[in-house]
């Protein structure tokens, strides 16, 4: 059965989507934040976040064996090596205490000129950085209190 097999197409085949996913996770690991089309930044996030989770795995293992097994299963995933290693070295430290949600989508608001193809940034998201909360459901309509009017009493002159 094919139950939770959907992931987005990208309109490419799947060696070409591997591909590309490797490259936009490669360039985003060097560099922080890219610019790429909407579509392909939501195809990105939970490809990145599981290769994030294998190098903070990585770094607590104590036993050298599994870090290992983990840096080859992202080397697989990534297909950059010198992005896998600065992943593992370096970037790593800036995720140990978040849960998950290492990255963060902001659309641009623009289109390509070319295909008009929505246009997003995507970057990782500050160790320090709460972000914003959820709200606890709806919210009830606050009663609208009356504007009282402030008048001023005419002032009046006496000629004495």
């Amino acid at each position: 059965m094919r139950h939770g097999k959907h992931h987005a197409s990208l309109g490419v085949t799947i060696e070409h989507r591997r591909a590309m996913l490797s490259n936009l996770a490669a360039s985003l690991i060097t560099h922080g934040r890219i610019e790429t089309t909407l579509t392909k930044a939501k195809a990105l996030r939970p490809f990145i976040e599981k290769v994030i989770t294998k190098a903070k795995q990585a770094a607590a293992k104590s036993e050298k064996k599994d870090a290992v097994h983990l840096r080859r299963m992202a080397l697989s995933d990534v297909r950059d090596e010198t992005a896998v290693t600065l992943l593992f070295n370096e970037k790593y430290k800036e995720f140990v205490n978040r849960p998950g949600g290492y990255t963060r989508i902001y659309k641009l608001g623009q289109r390509r000129i070319s295909d008009a193809a929505e246009l997003a940034l995507i970057e990782f998201v500050k160790a320090d950085e709460q972000g914003y909360k959820k709200s606890k459901g709806r919210k009830t309509a606050k009663a609208k209190q009356p504007k009282v009017a402030a008048t001023a009493a005419p002032v009046t002159e006496d000629k004495a």
